[in-house]
């Protein structure tokens, strides 16, 4: 039972000594990056610019969002250089943006006119904070996926293929013996009874007789 309940606490702290900890922090500051931008061109293109719904001013912002995350993730969080490879790199990123951009998209479309039925405004405050949840809220259920498949399979490199391998316990080094002090043990004194049930029996014998 002991060692069940310290098994969540023993993969966590693997995991925070594991080369997957930082890329997962340098994931999320770019996350933080890519979602700042995402938001601020919502707002700017639907609430200010007034270009197009709310729907094309959504495929717009997170498009252009969508280019300095490819570029800091696989340079910065994953530590990645020179060209990058069309099929192995360039394609998947872009078929699990696109598929971010439409399912964001989709909310966002829906929510606007929830907020429409809800406010009979396209434009007000109400809408465009509704329509900004609804795009920070799809990123959100997208985010943890896009970073194991970035790590697992797109950005994946040989030193996160070998911290992938399960460690073998027979290699891990084994705790040292520790030897354990010798006790002395000190004899027991004869107790009186024991002396005085030492006498010989002839003694004892002739002195009943006398008496």
């Amino acid at each position: 039972m002991r060692k069940a309940l310290r098994h969540p606490f023993a993969s966590a702290l693997e995991f925070r000594r594991s080369p997957h900890f930082g890329r997962f922090w340098r994931y999320s500051f770019v996350s933080v990056v890519s979602t700042v931008v995402s938001l601020g061109g919502l707002y700017l293109f639907f609430r200010v610019l007034h270009v197009g719904s709310a729907a094309v001013s959504n495929l717009i912002a997170t498009s252009i969002a969508s280019v300095p995350a490819y570029y800091l993730n696989r340079t910065w969080s994953w530590g990645k250089s020179g060209r990058s490879h069309l099929f192995r790199e360039v394609v998947p990123f872009w078929a699990i943006t696109a598929f971010g951009v439409i399912a964001s998209t989709i909310v966002v479309h829906f929510a606007a006119n929830f907020a429409y039925h809800l406010t009979h405004s396209h434009r007000g405050r109400e809408v465009t904070i509704i329509v900004e949840l609804a795009n920070f809220s799809t990123y959100g259920v997208l985010w943890v996926g896009k970073f194991l498949v970035f790590n697992r399979f797109l950005f994946k490199t040989p030193e996160a293929a070998l911290a992938a391998t399960p460690v073998d316990d027979a290699s891990m080094p084994q705790s040292i013996p520790v030897p354990r002090p010798e006790v002395m043990t000190v004899p027991e004194a004869p107790s009186p009874i024991a002396l005085s049930s030492s006498e010989p029996l002839g003694e004892s014998v002739s002195a009943a007789e006398l008496s």
